[in-house]
C-alpha cells in the first residue's frame, strides 16, 4: 500500500490517516451524494509559465510536448491577487478544500448540469466504506448511493446451524442469547449463526480509540473492587492485628493475594475487543444476515449525519458504488491478492463502468503479474476503466508503482496541489503562485521506458470522514486523493457518453483525458512527474464528442533493440554512459487493440489509419515520415543518438497522428527517456554541488555515473542563508534488472543553516540519480532561498564472494578484498543473529472454491491450495515464517494469495500475514502453520504441495555470534594468525579467512539443516564523528549463512545398558513384565467385553506382580484416562481404590529415608538407585494428586452433609499427605491446591496459584484452567474482571479455526 514520506507540518494530523488507506474517506472526494452548486466561470490553477521546478539539463533547451490542450486556466473567481500573494475569499475558500476548479468540473457541470455521475456506477477497491457518512445515502437524482460492499477481513463461519426455543430465542456461537425478531421469515427454522472479534473489522485508528475508552471504564471499575480489597484487607489487619494462628494468616495471605491480583490485572490489561454475533438465514427467496451489535457501546449520536456544505460538495455526486474491501484489517489494511481478484469479480459481475484503486507498491517488473492480468482483461474484454494513484514515492524518478504507475491497461495519476489548494486546505501563510506537483507525488518513468503517469488531478481535500473519527471532515493528501479525484472527473465523462449515446470505451476515455489535459510545465522532462498533464473533464467531453465516430481501438506498444534479443518493452529508456555513447536502432511494433467483442468484418478488416510520425526533436531522433497501420500492426524504427547531447535527463517522444483528422492529436506515443550520468574522478571518486539554490518545491536532480568498485557513500550535506526552518527530501535510485529499484532515501529538516552527514549503500556500474528537494510548502512564506552546498563520495571495498555460506565444517572460507577507487581500512565485522529452519508441508489439500464469489470473468473456478506445516518451540522466541518463491511480490507474482496463519492446538490463532510476513512472539509449545495458496490452474497448484517454508528466528541479542577472522587456514583450530584489519592499496588485493562459529556458541534446540543467517560488512565510515557508533561501519552489508551440522553422536548410549548384577533369564523377565504393562494402556476399552478382558487382564498381573508399584500406577493412569461412564460416582471411587493401592505398594519411611541421603556422584549404582526412588516418589505424589481431585469431584456429587463432612476430612488428611513430598503449588500438581483453597474459601489464594500454573510456558494453555480462572472471579464477585476474561476466551480457545 501508499505510505505517505513526508507531509506539510501544518497537516501532519489530518494526513496521518494515509499510512492505512480508509476508502470511506478518500472515495468522497469523487462521489459525494449532495447537490451541485452554482458553478463558476473560471477555475483556479497554474499560469503556463514554467514553475519552479526541476531546471532542465545544462545546455539543453525546453521542447514542446504534443497536447491538444493549453496550460490550465487560471485567476478563479472568488479570489483576489494582491502584492501579498494569492488571497482567499469564503466561498472561494470553502471550494478549496474540495478542489474541482482545476480539473474543469465547474465549468463542465454548468454547460451540462444533468452530466453529474449519473448513470455512472463505479466499485471502490479500498479499505471499505462507511455507508453512514455524510452524503453516501443517495445520489443527486434520489438513487441509492452505494449498491453492494464487499468484506476483505476473512469470513465469519456460520457453519453451525441452531433452532428457536419456545421463547423465540436462539444461543449464538459467542455462548450470548439472541431474541429472533418475530417479523423475520425463515420457512426452515433454521439459523446458521458465527461470532466475529469486532477489532478484526475496524481500522487500526477506531481500535485505539475504542481501546482508549474501554480501558478507562475498566480502570473505574477496576479501582472500586481494588479499594474494596483494601478495605477488607485493612478491617482484617486491625481485628487480628497480633494473632499467630495459622488459620488466620492463611486468611491475611488470601485478602492480599486479592489485592495483588487486581493490581497486576490492570497492569496486564489487553482488550481484544467484543465479540458480536452474526444470524444467516434463508428465507425462502435470499439468504439475509443479521449482526447483533448489543456488545458495542455507543452514544446517541452515533450515525448522525452532519450539516453538509454544498461547496465541498463532491465531483460526481450522481455516480453510484459499489464497495470492494481490498484492504484486510487483520494485516493493518494491507491488501491482499485474494482481495483484489473478488474485487475484480464483483466489478464485472455489477457491471461498473470504472474502478478507482487507491493502492500500491513498487514491483520488480512492470506490467507483469496475475493482478495485472486479470485487470488487463477486466478493461479489454468487459469495458471497465480503470484509475488508480501513481504512488507517493517521490521526487526521484522511477518511483512510481503498481499496479497504477506501471500498468498499461491501468491510467495512473499523479498529485497536483493547486494555489487556491495550498492556501485553503492547506492553509499554508503564502500560496505558491503556480501549481505544481506535491513533492512526494511519484514519477516516471518504469523499468521498461513506459511513462508511468497518465494525468494528474488535485492530491488533497478536506472530505467527509466517518463518525467514529470524531470529526465530520479530515484533510487528506497523497496520490490515494487525486486518484479519486480523477475517477469522480471521469464518471462525469461516462456519464455525459452515456447520456449523448457516445460509445463508451477506456480506449477512448483514456485517449481523450490524456490529449485533453493541460499542460503543467513546457519543460519536456516534466512528463515524467506530471504524465500528459491536468485532467481537463471538459475539454476530454469536447474531444469524445468528436470522436464519436471513431473505431473504439488502443494502440499497444512493443519496443525491441536491434541486434538483441531483449524482452519486449514499453518505451526506448536509456540510462547509463555506455548506452549514451553510441547510436542505438529500436524496432517498434505497434498493435491496434480492439475489444475482445469486436466484430472480424464491421471493425478489424476495414480498420486502416495513415499515421504521420512526429519527433520532439530530429537531431537526437530519427523515424519515419509515415506509415499505414491496419489491424495486424506495423513496425518501425527508430533511431537514437544521444552522443552530442549534454549530461542530465532528457525527455523525447515519437507519437503518430492521424493525416485524416489531425485534430485527434497523439494517437500513440513512444516515450523516450535518456539520463547521461557524469563520470567522477579522483581518489575516492566525488562530487561537489555549491552555492545551490532552492525555493519551495523546488528539486535539483544529479545522474552519476557510480564507479565500479563502489560500494557505500558518504554524503555531507550543508545550507545557509535562509531564515525559517527548512525541510529538504533526499531520494536517490538506482535500476538493476530483475529487481526493485534502489532506492534511499531520507527526509531532513533544518531548523538553522547547519551541517548533516549521510551515509548509504550502491551498486559500482550502475547510474545514481541523487534527488534533492526543498518540500513544497517549506519555507513557502519567506523571500530567502536556501542555500545548498552538497558532497558526495563514493568508496568501496570488492570482494570475490557478496553472499558467504558456511558449510557447516570446521573449514573456514576464504575472502579476497580489493579496493579499486582509494585506500580503505578493511574491517571485516560479521554477525550470525537469525536461524532459518526449512519445512515440507505435514498435509496438503485442494479444493475448489463456491462460484458465487471466486469463479474468475473468464468463466474459470478459482481453486484454494492449504498447505499445513507443524513446528515446535523449545523456548519462546520471535519467530517470521518465509516462503522465498512468494514473499515480497503482490502484484507482480502469478499466483493471487499467500496468506498464513498460526495457530495452537486450541486453534487459537497467534499471527496472521501475506506478502509480507512479520515477526510474532510465542511462547514454547507445538504450532501449526497453514498457508493458503489460490489459482484456477490446478497443475500450477500441484507443483507447489512439498512447497519449502522457513521458520526465521530471532536470536535474543546476548546469544549473537560474533564470527572471527584469521589470516592463517588453520587458523579456526589452532588459534592462530588472527585477522582484525588492513589497508587496502588500490587495486591490490588481499585475503583473510571466515571462521565457522565454534560449537559452544551455537544456539540450543536447533535442528540440524537449520542455517543461522546474519551479515557482514568489510569498510568503515571514514568521514563522520568517532563519537557516532552507528555511522562507525560502512551501511554496504552482504549475507552470510552457516549451516547447522549433524548433531555430535552420543557415545554414552552405548554404554548405558549395563550388565549389572542381574542374570539373562532375571533381565528376560523383567523385559516380559514391562512389555505386559506397556500393553495396558494401549488396550481399548470401547465394549462391555472389552472393558470386562481389560478387569482381568489386570487382576492377572496385580496376581503375578503383587504390589509392584510400576504395574499399580500404570493401572491408576488407565483408569484416570477411561472415558468417565454415566455413573461417575463409581468411577470417582475406582480412581480412589486405585491409587490407594499405588500408596500402600510403596514403603514411605524407606523412601523418605532413601531421598535424604546424597550419593556418591562417582556410584553408578548409587546414581541409578537415586533415579528409581524419586520415580517412586512422582508416583505416589501422582497417586495422592488423582486420589484428592477424585475425593473433590465426589465432595461436588454429594448432597448429604454428614458424608460430605466426612469426605472434607479425607481431602485434608490426603492433601497434608501429598505436601511432604511435594510442593502442590507447581504447575503439575496446583489445580489440587486450588480445589483446596476454593473449598476455604480462600479464593484470592485460589487465584494466585492458579495463575501461576497457567503463566507457566511449559505447555500450552489449557481451557479447564481458564474455566476455574472465571469461576473463581465470578465466586469473588468482580463482574468487570470476568467480563474481561469471557472475551479472552474467544481469542484463546475459538470453537474453529476462522476461514481464509
Amino acid at each position: 500500500m501508499w505510505h505517505l514520506r513526508g507531509r506539510s507540518s501544518v497537516t501532519a494530523a489530518a494526513a496521518a490517516a494515509l499510512h492505512k488507506p480508509v476508502a470511506h474517506l478518500r472515495l468522497l472526494l469523487a462521489v459525494s451524494a449532495w447537490s451541485v452548486p452554482a458553478a463558476a466561470s473560471n477555475v483556479a490553477a497554474a499560469s503556463t509559465t514554467t514553475r519552479g521546478g526541476p531546471s532542465p539539463s545544462a545546455g539543453v533547451a525546453p521542447r514542446a510536448m504534443p497536447s491538444s490542450s493549453s496550460s490550465p486556466p487560471s485567476a478563479a473567481e472568488g479570489t483576489t491577487a494582491a502584492a501579498g500573494g494569492f488571497r482567499l475569499t469564503e466561498p472561494s475558500f470553502l471550494e478549496s478544500l474540495m478542489p474541482k476548479k482545476e480539473i474543469g468540473v465547474d465549468r463542465f457541470l454548468a454547460a451540462h448540469p444533468e452530466y453529474d455521475g449519473r448513470g455512472a456506477l463505479i466499485a471502490i477497491f479500498d479499505s471499505g466504506v462507511d455507508p453512514a457518512a455524510a452524503g453516501l445515502q443517495t445520489t443527486s437524482d434520489g438513487k441509492p448511493k452505494i449498491l453492494d460492499c464487499s468484506t476483505g477481513s476473512g469470513d465469519v463461519d456460520t457453519s453451525k446451524v441452531v433452532k428457536a426455543d419456545d421463547d423465540g430465542s436462539i444461543v449464538g456461537a459467542s455462548g450470548t442469547h439472541l431474541i429472533i425478531n418475530p417479523s423475520w421469515k425463515n420457512p426452515s427454522q433454521e439459523w446458521h449463526v458465527g461470532c466475529k472479534l469486532v477489532y478484526e473489522l475496524f481500522t487500526d485508528t477506531l481500535t485505539s480509540r475504542l481501546k482508549k475508552e474501554r480501558k478507562k471504564k475498566w480502570d473505574e471499575h477496576n479501582q472500586e473492587a481494588i479499594s474494596e480489597a483494601l478495605k477488607q484487607l485493612n478491617e482484617f489487619e486491625k481485628k487480628h492485628s497480633k494473632s499467630d494462628d495459622a488459620k488466620q494468616k492463611m486468611a491475611r495471605e488470601d485478602l492480599q493475594n486479592r489485592l495483588e491480583y487486581l493490581r497486576k490485572q490492570a497492569e496486564g490489561y489487553d482488550d481484544r475487543g467484543p465479540v458480536i454475533d452474526i444470524v444467516a438465514w434463508h428465507d425462502g427467496d435470499v439468504w439475509r444476515v443479521a449482526v447483533d451489535t448489543q456488545g458495542l457501546e455507543g452514544n446517541k449520536n452515533c450515525g448522525k449525519l452532519a450539516d453538509f456544505e454544498p461547496l465541498l460538495n463532491g465531483v460526481a455526486p450522481g455516480a453510484q458504488l459499489i464497495s470492494c474491501k481490498i484492504g484486510d484489517t487483520r494485516l493493518g489494511s494491507m491488501e491482499t491478492g485474494t482481495g483484489l481478484v473478488r474485487a475484480l469479480i464483483a466489478a464485472v459481475e455489477h457491471k461498473c463502468d470504472l474502478i478507482n484503486m487507491s493502492y500500491g507498491e513498487p514491483t520488480l517488473l512492470p506490467d507483469y503479474g496475475r493482478f495485472i492480468d486479470l485487470a488487463s482483461e477486466v478493461v479489454d474484454k468487459h469495458r471497465i476503466i480503470f484509475i488508480s494513484s501513481a504512488g507517493n514515492n517521490g521526487p526521484a524518478l522511477n518511483t512510481v508503482g503498481a499496479p497504477g504507475g506501471t500498468s498499461s491497461s491501468i491510467i495512473g495519476v499523479g498529485a497536483y496541489v493547486s494555489p487556491a489548494m495550498a492556501a485553503g486546505a492547506h492553509c499554508v501563510v503564502q500560496a505558491p503562485a503556480e501549481g505544481m506537483e506535491y513533492t512526494w507525488s511519484s514519477r516516471g518513468p518504469t523499468a521498461d521506458g513506459d511513462l508511468g503517469v497518465s494525468i494528474s488531478a488535485p492530491g488533497g481535500a478536506v472530505a467527509p470522514v466517518p463518525t467514529w473519527t470524531l470529526q465530520s471532515r479530515m484533510l487528506m493528501n497523497g496520490t490515494s486523493m487525486s486518484s479519486p479525484s480523477a475517477c469522480g472527473g471521469v464518471a462525469l465523462l461516462v456519464s455525459a457518453m452515456k447520456a449523448e449515446g457516445i460509445p463508451l470505451s477506456p480506449y477512448t476515455v483514456r485517449k481523450a483525458i490524456e490529449n485533453a489535459a493541460a499542460s503543467i510545465s513546457d519543460v519536456p522532462e516534466e512528463k515524467l512527474t506530471t504524465g500528459h498533464g491536468l485532467l481537463q473533464v471538459d475539454r476530454a467531453f469536447e474531444y469524445a464528442q468528436q470522436a464519436k465516430e471513431l473505431p473504439l481501438v488502443s494502440y499497444r506498444i512493443s519496443i525491441n533493440q536491434v541486434g538483441k534479443p531483449t524482452s519486449k518493452l514499453r518505451g526506448i529508456y536509456l540510462r547509463g554512459s555506455n548506452t549514451c555513447r553510441q547510436t542505438s536502432e529500436w524496432t517498434v511494433q505497434l498493435d491496434p487493440k480492439f475489444h475482445e467483442d469486436a466484430s472480424n468484418m464491421e471493425q478489424l478488416v476495414p480498420f486502416e489509419e495513415c499515421l504521420q510520425l512526429h519527433s520532439t526533436d530530429s537531431s537526437v531522433i530519427k523515424i519515419p515520415e509515415y506509415i499505414m497501420v491496419t489491424n495486424n500492426g506495423r513496425t518501425f524504427n527508430i533511431v537514437v543518438n544521444p552522443v552530442n547531447i549534454s549530461s542530465g535527463l532528457h525527455y523525447y517522444e515519437v507519437y503518430g497522428i492521424d493525416c485524416k483528422a489531425p485534430w485527434r492529436g497523439p494517437i500513440f506515443r513512444v516515450p523516450i527517456t535518456v539520463i547521461k550520468p557524469i563520470a567522477l574522478s579522483g581518489e575516492p571518486p566525488a562530487l561537489t554541488l555549491s552555492n545551490l539554490s532552492f525555493k519551495s518545491g523546488h528539486i535539483e536532480r544529479r545522474f552519476i555515473n557510480v564507479p565500479i568498485g563502489a560500494s557505500w557513500v558518504e554524503v555531507t550535506m550543508r545550507t545557509s542563508a535562509f531564515d525559517t526552518p527548512r525541510r529538504f527530501f533526499l531520494d536517490t535510485v538506482q535500476i538493476c534488472p530483475l529487481k526493485r529499484p534502489i532506492k534511499w532515501e531520507a527526509v531532513v529538516t533544518f531548523s538553522s543553516p547547519s551541517l548533516k552527514n549521510f551515509s548509504f549503500p550502491v551498486e559500482g556500474g550502475l547510474t545514481l540519480e541523487l534527488s534533492i528537494a526543498q518540500f513544497w510548502s517549506s519555507g513557502i512564506a519567506s523571500h530567502e532561498p536556501t542555500c545548498v552546498d552538497f558532497e558526495i563520495v563514493f568508496h568501496g571495498i570488492s570482494v570475490d564472494q557478496k553472499i558467504i555460506g558456511l558449510d557447516g565444517s570446521e573449514a573456514p572460507v576464504r575472502v579476497v578484498a580489493r579496493s579499486l577507487l582509494a585506500s580503505e581500512r578493511l574491517v571485516p565485522v560479521a554477525t550470525l543473529n537469525k536461524v532459518k529452519t526449512p519445512y515440507r508441508p505435514v498435509e496438503s489439500n485442494l479444493c475448489s472454491l463456491p462460484p458465487s464469489r471466486d469463479r474468475l470473468p473468464s468463466g474459470k473456478q478459482i481453486i484454494a491450495l492449504t498447505l499445513t506445516y507443524k513446528f515446535k518451540l523449545e523456548d519462546g522466541a520471535e519467530i517470521k515464517p518465509r516462503v522465498p518463491l512468494l514473499n515480497n511480490r503482490i502484484y507482480d507474482n502469478k499466483f493471487e494469495s499467500q496468506y498464513y496463519r498460526i495457530s495452537d492446538s486450541n486453534k487459537c490463532v497467534y499471527s496472521s500475514g501475506d506478502v509480507y510476513p512479520n515477526y510474532v512472539k510465542l511462547s514454547k509449545g507445538e504450532y501449526t502453520l497453514q498457508l493458503y495458496i489460490r489459482h484456477d490452474n490446478v497443475q500450477l497448484l500441484e507443483k507447489l504441495k512439498q512447497l519449502v517454508l522457513f521458520i526465521e528466528r530471532k536470536l535474543e541479542k546476548k546469544d549473537f555470534i560474533q564470527l572471527s577472522f584469521y589470516s592463517e587456514p588453520d587458523g579456526p583450530t589452532v588459534g592462530n594468525g588472527t585477522f582484525k584489519s588492513s589497508i587496502l592499496v588500490p587495486g591490490e588485493p588481499e585475503a583473510f579467512y571466515v571462521g565457522p562459529p565454534s560449537r559452544e556458541k551455537l544456539p540450543k534446540n536447533v535442528l540440524p539443516g537449520s542455517v543461522l543467517v546474519g551479515s557482514i560488512t568489510y569498510g568503515a565510515v571514514s568521514s563522520f564523528s568517532k563519537k557516532d557508533d552507528q555511522n562507525q561501519h560502512a551501511p554496504a552489508s552482504y549475507s552470510i549463512s552457516y549451516l547447522i551440522p549433524p548433531s555430535k553422536v552420543d557415545n554414552d548410549k552405548e554404554k548405558g545398558v549395563s550388565s549389572g548384577r542381574k542374570s539373562i533369564s532375571e533381565r528376560l523377565d523383567d523385559e516380559v513384565r514391562d512389555t505386559k504393562i506397556k500393553f495396558l494402556s494401549g488396550f481399548n476399552q470401547e465394549t462391555e467385553d472389552d472393558k470386562s478382558s481389560w478387569t482381568a487382564l489386570v487382576a492377572s498381573l496385580k496376581s503375578e506382580y503383587p504390589k509392584y508399584t510400576p504395574l499399580l500406577a500404570k493401572i491408576l493412569e488407565c483408569i484416570v484416562q477411561k472415558a468417565t461412564s454415566d455413573d461417575k460416582f463409581s468411577h470417582q471411587k475406582e480412581i480412589i481404590a486405585a491409587a490407594d493401592e499405588v500408596v500402600d505398594s510403596i514403603d514411605k519411611e524407606d523412601l523418605a529415608k532413601s531421598l535424604s541421603l546424597k550419593p556418591d556422584p562417582e556410584d553408578e549404582e548409587a546414581q541409578k538407585n537415586k533415579k528409581k526412588m524419586e520415580e517412586t516418589r512422582d508416583q505416589l505424589a501422582d497417586a495422592l494428586y488423582q486420589k484428592g481431585l477424585a475425593l473433590a469431584e465426589i465432595e461436588s456429587l454429594k448432597t448429604d452433609e454428614s458424608t460430605e463432612a466426612s469426605a472434607k476430612d479425607v481431602f485434608e488428611e490426603n492433601y497434608k499427605e501429598l505436601i511432604k513430598w511435594v510442593d502442590a503449588k507447581t504447575t503439575k500438581y496446583g489445580s489440587l491446591t486450588v480445589l483446596r483453597e476454593r473449598r476455604c474459601g480462600r479464593f484470592g489464594t485460589a487465584l494466585k496459584v492458579l495463575n501461576d500454573m497457567i503463566q507457566d510456558d511449559s505447555e500450552q494453555p489449557k481451557k479447564r484452567l481458564y474455566d476455574l480462572k472465571i469461576q473463581l472471579i465470578e465466586e469473588i464477585g468482580w463482574v468487570h474482571v470476568s467480563a474481561y476474561e469471557k472475551q479472552w476466551m474467544h481469542v484463546r480457545f475459538p470453537p474453529s479455526l476462522p476461514p481464509f
